[in-house]
């Protein structure tokens, strides 16, 4: 299908074609994984299971919540799949997945949080 024409013309050297542009569906994914992530302490598990595998009575301690609701946030994650699961007799302990979303997730938080929290001493950039 040969560009069509946009309904202003702004010169920009960009060839536009309808059948380049993905479709939302493509973008659907990356929405799912930020809802996941809409939650702080949601955020914060997730970062803690980039690190270790844990359970939840040890998640809770380490984020001062409680059991059932560090279980909530387990279960949005792991829906979301960025984390994971493996029993052990009763317990049950949980990772983030080794997967390119998870691992670029936990880039992008501990880069944000980095230039959100500066550790020089100097404040806020």
């Amino acid at each position: 299908m040969p560009n069509a024409p946009l309904p202003h013309d702004h010169n920009q050297p960009i060839e536009w074609a309808p059948e380049r542009i993905p479709s939302v569906d493509n973008f659907q994914t990356v929405a799912d994984i930020f809802k996941q992530l809409g939650d702080g302490s949601r955020i914060r598990i997730f970062w803690l299971l980039c690190h270790c595998e844990e359970c939840v009575v040890n998640l809770s301690a380490m984020v001062n919540m409680s059991s059932p609701a560090v279980s909530h946030h387990l279960r949005q994650l792991k829906a979301g799949g960025l984390i994971t699961s493996r029993r052990e007799g009763k317990e049950v302990y949980y990772r983030a997945t080794l997967t390119q979303q998870a691992q670029l997730l936990h880039h992008m938080i501990e880069d944000l949080v980095e230039i959100a929290c500066p550790t020089d001493g100097e404040g806020a950039p």
